[in-house]
């Protein structure tokens, strides 16, 4: 894992120095969109609307509008907010954890504490642990003002940035104003289904169907080489400023990469049903599903892109 912000815990006059990390990640295939006629890659241009020229990145500003007025912010603007230059985790108060309601729940983070301050960083974690309570914090993450949760997870601090409490609406619903009879019998049958179904939670029994699926559906069209060339696909990029030609070369990298990946993929695929029609030609759906994973996974496995942009107009058709 890669840090994302560095910055420290404070709490009193105790002072945690941390390193932040994303915690959590998407791993749905990555899809982009082409043109249905001919499969053309479909991109999209920041232009501005004035002059009706494509603005590179570096050249635009954020701006706050209200009516005909327009007042633009430079990144200099924003840097100079007291709240945007802290590096500070700020402890506010302790609270039970359960007074927490888990819709306040927005992003989560690990925290990995400096050499200098892996003792400070146990003592917090199990002070934590043993009270069961939940530091309520604020810090300044990409230019927003934070609210989190800081508690301890197995070995690790955990942060999860909460939504404010102007951001969570009130569920205001005239269907449910009446009074709802419900008779101790049906509560009882209920509450003996509730009984029937209960168990230990234990996520890694639940899998995201619809995208081991599409995974499938991918590597049966590489199989049956239903797939565009990658560079008819992409055509011809129009002119573009230095700062775009590293972009180009790093397009040009992946797009060799993802032939490379899409080839190897194929002499997988073939492989695997190989072994099954040997075991007695029923499907091992475990063993395709892996290999179908490790070639089309999201951040995890570079090479899922390929797949995914070779067949993105089949599965477009197919959904």
């Amino acid at each position: 894992m890669r840090a994302i912000w560095k910055g420290a815990i404070t709490f009193g006059l105790v002072n945690v120095p941390i390193r932040l990390y994303s915690a959590t990640e998407d791993h749905d295939v990555d899809l982009h969109q082409v043109h249905d006629k001919d499969g053309g890659r479909i991109r999209y241009q920041r232009r501005c609307e004035k002059c009706g020229k494509v603005v590179e990145y570096a050249h635009i500003d954020k701006a706050f509008a209200e009516g005909s007025t327009t007042v633009v912010l430079t990144e200099e603007d924003l840097k100079s907010l007291p709240e945007e230059r802290s590096r500070e985790i700020e402890v506010v108060e302790f609270v039970p954890s359960e007074q927490i309601d888990p819709i306040m729940f927005d992003r989560s983070y690990f925290l990995e504490p400096e050499k200098t301050a892996v003792k400070a960083y146990a003592l917090l974690r199990r002070t934590l642990e043993e009270t069961d309570r939940t530091a309520i914090v604020q810090f300044s993450l990409r230019q927003k003002t934070r609210l989190g949760a800081l508690r301890a997870r197995d070995k690790v601090l955990m942060l999860q940035s909460l939504l404010w409490d102007d951001e969570v609406r009130e569920a205001d619903f005239g269907s449910l104003d009446g009074d709802v009879r419900v008779s101790a019998q049906e509560l009882k049958m209920s509450a003996s289904l509730v009984d029937n179904m209960s168990t230990d939670f234990a996520p890694e029994k639940f899998s995201d169907e619809y995208q081991e699926q599409l995974r499938q559906l991918i590597a049966a069209k590489l199989e049956k080489g239903d797939a565009l060339d990658t560079a008819e696909t992409f055509g011809e990029e129009p002119e573009k400023t230095s700062d775009a030609d590293v972009i180009d070369l790093m397009e040009a990298l992946r797009q060799s990469v993802e032939r490379n990946r899409a080839a190897r993929a194929g002499q997988e695929t073939k492989a695997a049903k190989s072994g099954s029609s040997a075991r007695g030609g029923k499907t091992a759906k475990a063993p395709d599903k892996k290999p179908a994973a490790n070639r089309a996974a999201g951040k995890k496995a570079p090479a899922k892109k390929a797949p995914a942009k070779k067949s993105a107009r089949s599965a477009k058709k197919a959904s």
